[in-house]
């Protein structure tokens, strides 16, 4: 599922500083999130759909990793990057 390209230019100048800096760490982990948000819908009504249940992880993960990045570099925004996204951890 591709998210559509007002959706990501929302995201993108919600959490980057501007619409076309889609690329920026922060941006990348609010567009992960919503697909995350996105695919597991669709795992709850369609609970033997294990490819989308691979990617769905392989998506976890890549999130996890630039969480860990933005967390290196400035853990304030990490914190607050966080509590938008409402993200547990």
């Amino acid at each position: 599922m591709n998210l559509s390209i007002e959706t990501k230019k929302q995201l993108a100048e919600k959490y980057g500083k501007a619409v076309t800096n889609t690329g920026a760490p922060e941006v990348q982990v609010a567009i992960f999130t919503e697909r995350i948000k996105h695919l597991t819908g669709h795992l709850k009504s369609n609970k033997k759909d294990f490819v989308t249940e691979r990617s769905l992880l392989a998506l976890v993960g890549k999130r996890k990793k630039l969480l860990t990045y933005i967390k290196t570099k400035d853990i304030e925004k990490y914190r607050t990057l966080i509590q938008q996204l409402e993200i547990r951890k």
